[in-house]
């Protein structure tokens, strides 16, 4: 096969806005744009040309033992053009990779398309707030948008505790200290604990996989920070029903109650593809924590919590399906397009049929 260049390919995947880039043995390399997974017209890649890949951009740190590994993720970045992570992985023995673009810019909210509310979300100055939603659907991006906001307005010290690094900040009017897992602390629980000696207003764990990390981020929540830190959650309720369930059946009442105290919002996200517009546009659910919605968390009621938010115009909550109406209302989506994204279709088809007139636009 004619000579396989790992950068020249990354390139031109750039250059064609794609999001990820997926490369396994005996197959021709897939990218994923506008979130569908696409072939590229080249010829099989051999377990010698991805071996060879592999070397060529792994960091000198781990490069002698990556090929021995069975995973493995690491950061790459080509000068200009974009930074990389990437995922390292075998499958029936074979090396893979899926590769993650990192562009350098960080965007605005505006420029993002999220509602302009979560300029107020990220006032707090304790608490934790939980940016939720699927693999893929942005959290990295709206996150490093959020950070960014409060590095540009307000003077803080600001601690990202991340696996790997993404996003690059520059100090601004705040100073940020970024920190890899395996790298400059030993875990995610750890580069917490060690986080509360050095001075930090704000914490921002990459993501919260286990009890021991859940924990500590609870802590430096009730502890004066703000936390901000992702769950694979597609809604408020799921997320707080994923925490609790994190711990012991035994200390779930006293989870909700420290919960309760300490949550500050919730905002889960996809993005949803407009055929017309050839690009994805992100719907957002946020939840405030409200003392009616403290409450409900800490009795266990979540039903309650799903109410709440379908009435909307309350304390600047939004439900998806109104976030999915409203990109109807604007002509970016349309409604059969809103329709396959929503959890909850009757619901959004009697807001087309009326009920949804008068809802506040939350992206105007």
């Amino acid at each position: 096969m004619s000579e396989f260049s790992i950068v020249k390919f990354l390139k031109s995947a750039v250059n064609t806005n794609a999001s990820d880039e997926h490369l396994k043995v005996g197959y021709s390399p897939y990218v994923r744009i506008n979130g569908t997974i696409k072939k590229i017209s080249m010829e099989p890649l051999t377990k010698d040309v991805l071996d060879g890949a592999i070397t060529e951009i792994a960091p000198l740190s781990i490069r002698d033992k990556i090929l021995t590994k069975t995973d493995i993720d690491f950061m790459y970045e080509i000068p200009g053009c974009s930074r990389f992570r990437v995922n390292y992985n075998r499958q029936l023995g074979q090396p893979a990779l899926v590769i993650r673009n990192i562009p350098y810019g960080i965007p605005s909210l505006d420029t993002l398309g999220l509602p302009e509310m979560l300029n107020s979300v990220i006032k707090y100055q304790n608490g934790i707030i939980f940016v939720t939603g699927p693999t893929g659907s942005g959290k990295s991006t709206t996150l490093a948008s959020l950070i960014n906001q409060i590095a540009m307005n307000s003077a803080k010290h600001i601690i990202t505790i991340e696996d790997p690094i993404e996003y690059i900040f520059t100090n601004s009017k705040s100073i940020i200290s970024q920190r890899q897992v395996s790298v400059d602390t030993e875990s995610y629980s750890d580069g917490i604990k060690y986080a509360l000696r050095q001075d930090p207003d704000v914490i921002f764990i990459g993501e919260i996989r286990d009890k021991e990390t859940m924990g500590a981020a609870l802590k430096a929540a009730e502890t004066g920070h703000l936390v901000l830190t992702t769950l694979h959650t597609n809604d408020a309720v799921q997320t707080i029903n994923r925490v609790v369930n994190m711990f012991e059946e035994s200390n779930r009442y006293i989870v909700r109650k420290q919960l309760s105290e300490t949550i500050r919002a919730t905002i889960a996200q996809k993005l949803v593809y407009s055929a017309k517009d050839d690009k994805r546009y992100p719907a957002c659910e946020i939840m405030v924590a409200t003392p009616a919605i403290k409450d409900y968390i800490s009795k266990d009621k979540p039903d309650e919590i799903y109410e709440l938010l379908g009435e909307n115009n309350i304390d600047d909550m939004i439900s998806m399906n109104t976030s999915l109406a409203n990109l109807v209302s604007l002509g970016k989506l349309s409604e059969a397009e809103a329709l396959e994204a929503s959890n909850d279709e009757n619901e959004l088809e009697k807001m087309f049929r009326g009920i949804f007139q008068g809802t506040k636009n939350y992206y105007e």
